[in-house]
């Protein structure tokens, strides 16, 4: 059956979970969704129920203000849910989310296990198949802060200057991104025969502590005022950081750099790229030439995004020259090696801007930088 015409009932369609899944699955065509939340009436939810051709049964308690709302809300809506499906005679995969918590006294989990029973019961009167997914900490995108998720919380505190409080920083957590949990229940669903059941993990997991997450969101503050890159060369630094991110306020978007102004133009750093170097704006006035320098070592690549330039070469030692007009209507990067000295000249009616990268940050105790005019 093509994802046009197939109709999914999801339970709990305002949560966390439901949010992001409901945007893939229409990313991916799927366009009747049968949305259930908490003021569906159950006229409304019967008729779900009866059109449905699968079942995601994402809703839950998790902060009641009583412990009885873990079961009424968890384990006894999963019991009407599976009343309706045999009343109209159902027989439907169903996916169910479940948590990793089974700690006796953890009444959130206890009652997630009760719901999870219930399924299975069901599964084994009608043949349906069962898939249960016990998932550990979910962050990302759309996570409800001091509600979902702990991540959720540190990212909303600290994009709004608010303290956060971490009790044992050693204390080991596992995480599961948001982006990989619908993953996995797109695939569930579009598995050719849903036969069997069981329970099917998130492959993509990450085990850390509570103190290294919350020092990486930290640091992805701080990155700002450093223009150093965040750390996140390894997959839950990147995912993170996207986290992050999105709890910033529209207003919070855009940060002012430090422009370094003189009668020639300007020199803006852009970014720090920690062990690769960095990234910064020029603007050459008119008529203007700069560098005159070499390199012993550093080596840089310059790039005009808008104005014509002139750059000039002459090897130290064998005196050889080179010169590139390079102009923003056809962006070219040039290299510039160690060894030659080299200039950068307007030759243009309008400013000239040129994104330079070096291949380190610069260090004033050690420039490595020499005047020499080409």
């Amino acid at each position: 059956m093509g994802a046009e015409k197939m109709k999914i009932l999801i339970t709990g369609s305002g949560g966390f979970i439901a949010k992001n899944l409901i945007a893939e699955l229409r990313n991916r065509g799927y366009k009747e969704l049968l949305l259930c939340h908490r003021n569906t009436a159950r006229e409304e939810l019967e008729r779900y129920v009866e059109e449905c051709e699968f079942l995601i049964h994402l809703a839950g308690v998790n902060r009641p203000k009583r412990e009885e709302e873990f079961y009424s809300g968890n384990a006894g809506f999963t019991e009407e849910l599976t009343e309706i499906l045999e009343a109209k005679h159902k027989k439907v995969p169903v996916i169910y989310s479940s948590t990793i918590l089974d700690t006796p006294h953890v009444h959130y989990g206890r009652s997630k296990r009760q719901a999870e029973r219930i399924l299975q019961e069901y599964g084994r009167r009608t043949g349906s198949p069962v898939f249960i997914f016990r998932i550990p900490n979910v962050f990302g995108k759309w996570s409800r802060p001091n509600y979902n998720s702990f991540v959720a919380s540190f990212c909303y505190n600290v994009s709004h200057d608010l303290d956060i409080t971490v009790h044992d920083p050693g204390a080991p957590v596992t995480l599961v991104y948001i982006d990989d949990v619908v993953k996995e229940l797109i695939s569930c669903i579009e598995e050719r025969n849903h036969r069997g059941g069981g329970f099917p993990e998130v492959s993509e997991t990450y085990k850390t502590t509570v103190g290294e997450v919350a020092e990486r969101i930290l640091a992805f503050k701080r990155a700002r005022v450093s223009l150093e890159i965040p750390h996140i060369e390894d997959p839950l630094g990147k995912k993170l950081y996207s986290t992050y991110l999105s709890y910033l306020e529209p207003e919070d978007f855009s940060y002012k750099l430090r422009m370094n102004r003189d009668q020639r133009g300007s020199f803006t750093e852009f970014l720090h790229l920690n062990d690769l170097g960095q990234i910064s704006v020029n603007v050459t006035k008119p008529g203007i030439v700069k560098g005159n320098h070499w390199h012993h070592t550093k080596v840089e690549k310059f790039l005009v995004v808008r104005g014509t330039a002139l750059i000039r070469f002459r090897h130290m030692v064998t005196g050889k020259e080179a010169e590139y007009v390079v102009s923003g209507e056809q962006l070219e990067v040039v290299d510039i090696p160690a060894g030659y000295t080299h200039s950068i000249a307007n030759i243009g009616e309008g400013d000239l801007v040129t994104v330079m990268w070096a291949n380190e940050v610069f260090d004033p105790e050690r420039p490595d930088t020499y005047y020499e005019e080409v």
